[in-house]
């Protein structure tokens, strides 16, 4: 079941490698605030080659990142954010591409998850993903100690 998190290491070294400050809005709604700064993916992987879809927006850095991994192999994309309450407003600086997507943010037991968070017009990633209590982070730089520190916890009975 740590298989997802071990796809997503390469999360904390792209992340790690950028670390941003900009001047990303601080009016975080109280679903903002649980969809920041915390690990989403879409689902648990079935076996090592499995995909998944996954999630970190940091705040007040106002950096996010979708990653699709498996883990042999990935592709991300970093992308800039503006924040204010439901309402983000997305760069994708290698494009160029901006969007305006709303983000809702909720505790939910779905699938054995804690929390659950719907993102829809960003025109990445998947419209659903899910996270654990525990799976908070700490910001940008601190995204490889925390996923390191996730690979080595026990598996979550699902």
């Amino acid at each position: 079941m740590n298989k997802a998190l071990i796809a997503v290491a390469a999360l904390g070294v792209t992340a790690g490698a950028w670390h941003w400050r900009s001047s990303g809005s601080d009016d975080a709604a109280t679903t903002g605030k649980l969809a920041f700064n915390r690990l989403w993916i879409d689902h648990m992987p079935k076996n090592e080659r499995d995909t998944v879809q996954v999630l970190a927006m940091f705040d007040p850095d106002a950096i996010g990142i979708f990653q699709a991994a498996s883990m042999w192999r990935g592709a991300h994309e970093l992308f800039k954010f503006e924040a204010n309450g439901d309402d983000l407003r997305i760069v994708y600086p290698q494009t160029g591409d901006k969007m305006k997507a709303k983000v809702k943010a909720k505790k939910c037991s779905d699938n054995g998850f804690d929390y659950c968070l719907e993102l829809d017009g960003a025109g990445r990633g998947v419209k659903k993903y899910y996270s654990y209590e525990g799976w908070e982070l700490d910001g940008m730089t601190a995204v490889g100690t925390k996923v390191d520190a996730l690979t080595h916890a026990a598996p979550r009975a699902e």
